[in-house]
This record gives structure tokens, sequence and C-alpha cells, in this order.
């Protein structure tokens, strides 16, 4: 089992473990728990708009569910937009280019979930940001993390947020810790489903993609306080966003998702 100062190696796609990111279904409403799992690893980047997902074998084994179970929720999401599928060689069910529009905007009725949510990000991402910047990292995880960011860097609106939580999410794998891991896929998760109902902000964005600049080259250069300071202000942006959106009517306050 690695320790801390030796983070596992990624997978070839740069995304998180499907097991720790996902979750498991649980027993009960088994068909709707697999759909938020799925909705889940779309939110966090796990699948990209334009990916591919997994054989469905490798997707329902991650889930726990059965093939059956996992091909009627995957069916259900191809409905509500967020999945296509492609016949022929290179065929497959994959994630959609474009997601459907969030239907809600956030209101006063939002504000304690927006509390909670931030709250929690601004205990568990500075500590995995810091831990990662403590790791010895080997050149394929340094790689990775470099990838990571230029992928959200080169993203289109349409792929921005689902790209950035990766980023976020590897920034956590690489802390070597699991339960820390899964504690950031958890509470970006939930982030993602309140940054979605809000407007994206092409000016605010760039400020964003300037401070992922700043907290990797501060990983990849081994320094831990300035890492975790980093990303403690990054978070703070989108503190000020969401709140602003629950205070504010049609404009937003100068801050970044």
């Amino acid at each position: 089992m690695p320790d801390a100062s030796s983070p596992a190696e990624p997978m070839a796609s740069l995304t998180p473990v499907l097991g720790s990111v996902l979750g498991q279904a649980r027993r009960g409403n088994v068909l709707e728990e697999t759909i938020a799992r799925v909705l889940r690893g779309i939110r966090l980047g796990t699948f990209a708009p334009g990916d591919k997902l997994p054989p469905e074998r490798e997707l329902a084994e991650s889930l726990g569910v059965s093939r059956s179970t996992l091909r009627d929720a995957l069916a259900e999401l191809q409905t509500a937009g967020y999945l296509s599928v492609r016949r022929g060689r290179y065929g497959g069910t994959f994630v959609a280019e474009e997601l459907p529009a969030p239907a809600t905007s956030l209101g006063a009725e939002d504000a304690a979930a927006v509390d909670d949510v931030l709250t929690f990000r601004g205990v568990v991402e500075p500590a995995a940001a810091a831990l990662a910047a403590s790791a010895t990292l080997s050149n394929a995880l340094r790689s990775a993390l470099v990838q990571a960011l230029d992928a959200v860097e080169a993203a289109e609106a349409s792929q921005y947020r689902p790209l950035d939580a990766r980023l976020h999410c590897l920034i956590a794998e690489l802390s070597g810790s699991a339960m820390l891991s899964a504690s950031v896929a958890e509470a970006r998760a939930a982030a993602s489903g309140l940054l979605d109902r809000i407007p994206f902000l092409d000016t605010n964005i760039a400020h964003s993609q300037e401070q992922h600049q700043g907290i990797v080259s501060a990983i990849l250069q081994g320094d831990p306080v300035r890492a975790e300071e980093l990303m403690r202000e990054h978070l703070e942006g989108t503190a000020s966003l969401l709140r602003g959106f629950l205070t504010e009517s049609g404009s937003a306050p100068p801050s970044q998702p």
C-alpha cells in the first residue's frame, strides 16, 4: 500500500481509479444509485465530454451492480442527453460533447448546502495539495499532472468544469491517501452540482486557470506551504462566486469558479 511519499501511479487516462471516485451502488434503489454514480463520474471529469465509457463488464464491476442494471441506467442517461451510443467498429457509449443545461439556478434555499460544501472543500482540498507537494512524484505522475492542467487550459466551455474537477481529483490522488482522495471527490462532486447552476464566466475562468498553474507549479517544485496557500485562495474565489449568486440577481462578483 503506497504511503504519502509514494502515491500510486494514475490510470493511463489520467482519471482517478473508478472505485474510489464513483463509489458503489448500495442495495435498495440500485438503478437510481447507479444513475447517480455515473453522473458523479461525468461531473468529476472521470468521464469527460466526448469520452468513451469503460467496457460494460469493467464499469458494472466498479459500481458493484449487474450488467443489466448498468444497461438500464445508461439508457436513462442517454434519454436525458448525457450519453450517446455509436455503432460500428469504433462504437460504444460516449459522454455527450455538450451536457444538458441545469434545470434550476441557485436560490436562497440553497444557502445551507453551499456553506456546507464550501466548508468541507476548504478543509480537504488544501490538505491534499500540501500532501501532493510533499510527495515524491515519479516522472509519470508529474507528466500526468501537467497533462491534466493542459487539458483544462484547452477546454471549451462545455468541457471545462468536468476537466477542472478531474484536475482537482488528480491532485488529491497524488496525496497518497485513499481516504483523502475519496473525500475530495465527494466534495468536488457536490461543488460541481452547484457550479453547474450558475453562468459560465470567461474572465473568471481565465483567472481560475492562472491559479491552477500556480498550484501545479508549487506541487511540482515540492512546496507544500505554497501549494496549500494557493489552493485555499483558489477555493475562496469559488466561495465568493457561489455566495454572490445566492445574493445577487443577474450578476456575479469578481471571482472565479
